[in-house]
């Protein structure tokens, strides 16, 4: 037995509490949450140590020091760990890539593995460029092939059906190079609402094609089952409906083939095709990683930063992640040997916009990006050390002799990569800090406590504000509003400046940020490219272009307001009414079961043209209130018709209790919902997240857990800074 660490955990906010009692803390048989926040550091460090063992080292030590470094917050690892650690399942690893082959035996065999890692708590990327295009020739059954798209399809169902060790739903990202003969399917496949909803997209495009286009010439298409030419397009025309597409949409984004295979540490163990579904990490087929994030804004000093903290935590770190590596268990052999094989890591950072906040630096100046650059070039170079150092105690990745680093006098390494940047979602919310190396969303928001809200202010900016005189409930009211300070009367511009948002940041200012901290990272970095409403094609194209020039791996983009996902909520546009409009006499919708107190209960949700217009209830054979149930949905039925919104429904319905429904709640296979009415609103709040073909999208403002603003990640996830709801797509 180990003792236990010494130092209390760090006091974590009501939002990280709740996010991890939702996902991450231990529960018993009837659901009841059996560990806290100390308890399942403990569990992931004493396991995580356990790997010191075999090198002769003291697992107790180290795990007291893994324990320390980050009950104080000062590093997280990715949300498996969390999750895995010290449990039979024991999958601790984030990021997985699978090959896809070119023969249906293959593909249902990537299908299985895919279940396998979802299962386990991973999410995986697929390059699905060696597949044969739609229309070419199948010998076996002298019929034609349905192309990647189709596939996709099916890996995309599959994975809906998928909960990642029961606790969240498998994320993939589906890569397709640019001289597919399906390339342009591919572009516009999520254009449909519903359509992949469990995939991001990326176009693979190499130095070669970006030249092209900017030199307006055509390119060959190469079936990938003959590698030969099979037709021709222009490159610029290619690159501005992928632009437009994700002008519109936030999809695809782009993956830099060449800048990526140029930094592949094992090029002759394989070339790298796919990343991961963030895009942060780009990996050989099987290969797997485990990722840990810095917590910069724990670096801020009154002087500036605290270089040497942050060096200790980065080799400390490392030396976590690469034990992490040898208690892992892997969900296939291939994705084990491979994985030893490079030992490759991504020790990253977040919480950056708050460190700039402190120092009172703009995120967009070059003050700024010279930090970020000096930042990374910290932790890279102590990762590197310290991963020389384990090299001579522990020895190299077993790949090393067929790596870029095996040169005659050059030192070696135990992992084969050591630094990515990923979006840290969950873990910055945890730590109470800003994503990654994104700007701040928000400086202030309204937290739900019981049955009112209060609201909370950057601290640092809060701090600012009083110390020079300009705090007042207005401001707040205009920073709940807009979430920025816009044209408050009475702020100074410096001020301004240091605490833009993430939509006043200009896409210029984010692309070379990304670029800043890309020079000193091994593998990629996450980085949405935010982009006000107003921002046209040529913005997205533009971005497209700079990204590339300055290096970076990859590119999201997203415009503010403009993702038709699942996340999104039609809102039609329409005057309030004093009376009910008609029922038409067709509708479409969706119906759902939930288990209340007395049974079952069947609850359908319509729409019309011009939006939500009924909702209506039967009752399982169980028994149960029907005339109640009925009752509820005629009066939220009548409400839709007249103009309520439903927003303001859902927050009346959600969280009314039944005691019947509340008793069978704790039992192991009770009610999921607190009620009928509740079970109904929280129906109405899912059919609206999954918006509707023919209504106009907009990004929905509102949390459906609690009703707070939710904050875009990456172009692809969302998160709810005030309960910890959060959700890739």
């Amino acid at each position: 037995m180990t003792s236990k660490p010494r130092k209390p955990a760090a006091v974590l906010s009501p939002a990280a509490c709740a996010v991890l009692e939702r996902r991450y803390l231990r529960k018993d048989a009837d659901g009841q949450v059996i560990e806290t926040f100390e308890d399942m550091l403990r569990r992931v460090t004493c396991h995580a140590a356990q790997a010191e063992k075999q090198y002769g080292c003291d697992p107790q030590r180290w795990a007291e020091r893994f324990y320390d470094m980050m009950a104080d917050l000062r590093f997280l690892p990715n949300s498996p760990c969390f999750m895995n650690a010290g449990t039979k399942l024991g999958q601790l690893a984030a990021c997985f890539v699978l090959p896809v082959e070119d023969s249906l035996e293959a593909i249902f065999t990537a299908l299985k593995e895919t279940a396998l890692i979802h299962k386990s708590g991973g999410g995986t990327g697929f390059s699905f460029s060696r597949l044969r295009p739609s229309g070419d020739v199948v010998a076996s059954t002298c019929g034609v092939a349905s192309g990647p798209l189709s596939f996709l399809w099916i890996f995309d169902a599959a994975t809906h059906e998928i909960k990642q060790g029961g606790r969240r739903r498998g994320a993939n990202m589906g890569i397709l190079r640019v001289d597919h003969p399906d390339i342009l399917q591919f572009i516009q496949a999520k254009s449909e609402v519903g359509v992949l909803e469990n995939f991001n997209l990326s176009v693979a495009v190499t130095n070669e094609i970006m030249e092209k286009a900017c030199a307006g010439e055509d390119y060959d298409l190469v079936n990938p089952r003959t590698a030969k030419p099979s037709g021709r397009l222009n490159a610029e025309q290619v690159l501005d409906a992928i632009a437009q597409e994700a002008w519109r949409t936030g999809e695809p984004g782009l993956l830099f083939l060449d800048a990526v295979n140029e930094a592949n540490p094992t090029p002759r163990v394989g070339q790298i095709e796919a990343t991961n579904p963030c895009g942060e990490q780009p990996l050989l087929p099987y290969e797997s990683c485990v990722l840990g994030s810095i917590n910069l804004a724990r670096m801020a000093t009154a002087g500036g930063v605290d270089w040497r903290a942050l060096r200790d935590t980065a080799q400390l770190a490392v030396r976590f992640l690469d034990d992490v590596i040898d208690v892992n268990h892997y969900p296939l052999a291939q994705i084990e040997h491979i994985t030893r094989g490079n030992r490759k890591i991504g020790l990253g950072v977040m919480g950056f916009a708050d460190l700039l906040f402190a120092l009172g630096v703009p995120y967009d100046c070059d003050e700024a990006l010279e930090l970020g650059e000096k930042l990374m070039a910290e932790v890279s170079g102590a990762a590197r050390e310290v991963s020389e150092r384990l090299a001579d105690e522990r020895g190299p990745f077993p790949n090393f002799k067929r790596s870029i680093y095996d040169k005659s006098g050059a030192p070696k390494l135990r992992n084969a990569t050591r630094t990515t940047i990923a979006p840290t979602g969950t873990l910055s919310l945890i730590a109470g800090v800003s994503s990654g190396i994104e700007p701040n969303f928000a400086l202030a928001y309204n937290r739900k406590v019981g049955d009112g809200s209060v609201t909370l202010v950057n601290p640092v900016f809060e701090r600012v504000a009083r110390q020079r005189g300009f705090y007042t409930p207005g401001l707040v009211e205009d920073l709940l509003k807009n979430g920025a300070i816009k044209d408050g009367e009475g702020i100074p511009e410096e001020v301004r400046r240091v605490f833009a948002t993430a939509l006043e940041v200009s896409p210029e200012w984010h692309v070379r940020m990304q670029a800043a901290f890309q020079k000193h990272t091994d593998n990629a970095v996450s980085k949405t490219i935010n982009l006000p409403t107003t921002a046209g094609v040529d913005v997205v194209k533009e971005a497209f272009l700079m990204t590339w020039r300055l290096g970076c791996k990859g590119l999201t983009v997203y415009r503010d307001g403009s993702r038709p996902q699942q996340v999104l909520a039609a809102r039609p546009q329409r005057a309030p009414r004093s009376q009910p409009r008609e029922r038409p006499e067709k509708t479409t919708g969706m119906t759902k079961k939930a288990r209340v107190g007395c049974g079952n209960l069947y609850i359908t949700v319509n729409r019309d043209d011009q939006g939500l217009c009924e909702v209506f209830t039967v009752v399982g054979r169980a028994g149960g209130c029907p005339s109640q149930s009925e009752a509820a949905s005629r009066l939220v039925s009548i409400a839709l018709r007249a103009g309520v919104e439903p927003d303001a429904i859902v927050e009346q319905l959600r969280g009314i209790r039944c005691h019947s429904t509340v008793a069978a709640k704790k039992t192991r296979d009770g009610a999921e919902v607190l009620s009928c009415p509740d079970a109904i609103g929280r129906t109405i709040a899912e059919f609206m997240n999954h918006g509707d073909n023919g209504a106009d999208l907009v990004l929905p403002q509102r949390c459906p857990d609690c009703g707070n603003k939710l904050e875009q990640q990456n172009g692809r996830c969302v998160i709810c800074r005030s309960c910890g709801f959060s959700r890739c797509f």
